[in-house]
């Protein structure tokens, strides 16, 4: 699953404001880890969606 890379470049976490990395269907906040998922290459920055890492 991919994200366009100029949409990835201006996505923020919602929670922190830090940069996302990609993942497997899932975009990763570089702050403070919040996970969040990709649907159908839409990603769902929702932080009742966001799965806590560990």
């Amino acid at each position: 699953m991919s994200v366009d890379p100029k949409l990835l470049e201006i996505l923020a976490c919602p929670g922190c404001r830090s940069s996302l990395r990609e993942g497997d269907a899932t975009l990763t906040c570089t702050g403070c880890g919040l996970v969040y998922p990709v649907r159908d290459g839409i990603p769902v920055l929702l932080l009742d969606e966001a799965e806590r890492p560990g």
